[in-house]
């Protein structure tokens, strides 16, 4: 009887010490949304990301660990427009989750809240690199779609859990207010970025381009996924010394060689910036990474 009794109060003292709410689980592709799930979702979700800030966000390996971290999801939010092409089915048909299926509560396509560019018109082939048909999947980069983003998750954060409703909007709320206090910090950045040419080396840079008023005069790759060739490099060069552009513009985890080559010949700087947050030190959050894009473009562009 002692026994029962001691017993009785150990799992009513574990009870009492259990959270109020079940959190949600949530998985994202990458760390940008994973920051920005996490901004809004607060103690109400926990939440892991299946790609690195420095990692190339088409090439990711499908790891058995992914596999289990989906197989208990109760969202798996992606970036869409096929960036996640390569390697997202091969993990949602391992983790056999119902939820994250298309059409399942768990589903969730970030690229619906965004106003799309770069969407390609005609007929499309690999001769033309790696397009994607449904348009340009790098949109975290403009500040106006992290809004977005945010009230999206807000959206369905709040559908699987309409307790949270009230603190989900709250932080939602705390992440715009955040973002614009941020954003007027590097007002005069901006100011100095803006009309100034630069060559990029992907076109995961056009969105941050409108963002800051970057004029981007020319890609390294000839074709998105295509590597320079020697004639393509000739033509790069003529861009910088037509356009008088000072910087190339590229990640963190392409090839550095070929820019450098054309730096040597122009003049301009190669900087490499981080696309995601984590893609370099000093980027721990989404607030960071875009003040740090934007402050290395205007110290390398005066």
């Amino acid at each position: 009887m002692m026994v029962r009794t001691i017993m009785t109060v150990l799992v009513a003292a574990a009870l009492g010490a259990a959270p109020a709410q079940a959190q949600l689980k949530v998985v994202t592709s990458t760390t940008d949304l994973y920051d920005i799930a996490k901004a809004v979702g607060g103690t109400r979700i926990t939440a892991t990301h299946i790609g690195e800030g420095y990692q190339d966000p088409h090439f990711i390996e499908a790891k058995p660990s992914f596999v289990l971290q989906l197989r208990n999801a109760d969202v798996w939010a992606f970036v869409g427009l096929d960036l996640e092409i390569g390697w997202m089915s091969l993990l949602l048909d391992g983790a056999r989750n119902p939820r994250l299926n298309p059409g399942g509560s768990g589903y969730l396509d970030v690229s619906r809240a965004i106003a799309v560019i770069d969407v390609p018109t005609g007929n499309l082939d690999r001769s033309q690199g790696d397009v994607h048909p449904l348009g340009n999947p790098h949109y975290w980069l403009d500040p106006e779609n992290g809004r977005r983003m945010a009230k999206l998750f807000l959206a369905k954060f709040s559908e699987l859990d309409p307790k949270g409703t009230a603190v989900y909007d709250a932080n939602e709320k705390a992440f715009e207010d955040k973002l614009g206090a941020t954003e007027k910090g590097w007002a005069a950045d901006l100011a100095s970025i803006r009309g100034k040419p630069v060559v990029a080396w992907h076109t995961s840079w056009h969105y941050f381009g409108q963002y800051t008023g970057m004029k981007i005069v020319a890609y390294m790759e000839p074709k998105p996924g295509v590597p320079p060739s020697p004639s393509h490099l000739l033509s790069v060069v003529a861009a910088i010394k037509a356009s008088g552009a000072k910087v190339i513009i590229m990640e963190p985890f392409y090839d550095k060689k070929m820019s450098d080559l054309v730096a040597r010949q122009t003049g301009a700087t190669v900087l490499v910036l981080p696309p995601s947050v984590g893609g370099v030190p000093g980027t721990p959050d989404y607030f960071m990474l875009l003040q740090k894009d934007v402050s290395m473009l205007a110290a390398a562009l005066r």
